[in-house]
């Protein structure tokens, strides 16, 4: 049981906070996704988070970061970040099926 513990504490290190759920999600429906993409997309994120976010995921090996021209980078998610996306999935259904009160 330890171990699990250990191994839910190091997801949650990587997902659990605020934003890269939310940011993970659109990898969903785009293979690449740009910086400014995701700030529109989110809506509210600060772009110190976003960015702060961005770096943590990258150095996690979830996401790559390609450069595409000198000033502009598109980032994808690795395989690493593609086995989320099911759990991901399992937290849509869960939240779902047990909405918050």
């Amino acid at each position: 049981m330890k171990s699990m513990v250990g191994s839910v504490d190091a997801a949650t290190r990587i997902i659990g906070d605020k934003w890269t759920p939310r940011l993970l999600r659109f990898f969903l429906t785009e293979p690449t996704v740009r910086f400014c993409q995701l700030q529109d997309m989110t809506g509210d994120i600060n772009p110190r988070t976003l960015s702060a976010r961005l770096v943590k995921l990258e150095d996690e090996g979830i996401i790559s970061k390609r450069p595409t021209t000198a000033s502009r980078c598109e980032y994808e998610l690795t395989q690493k970040g593609r086995d989320l996306l099911p759990i991901l999935d399992q937290m849509h259904e869960w939240s779902s099926k047990y909405p918050s009160n």
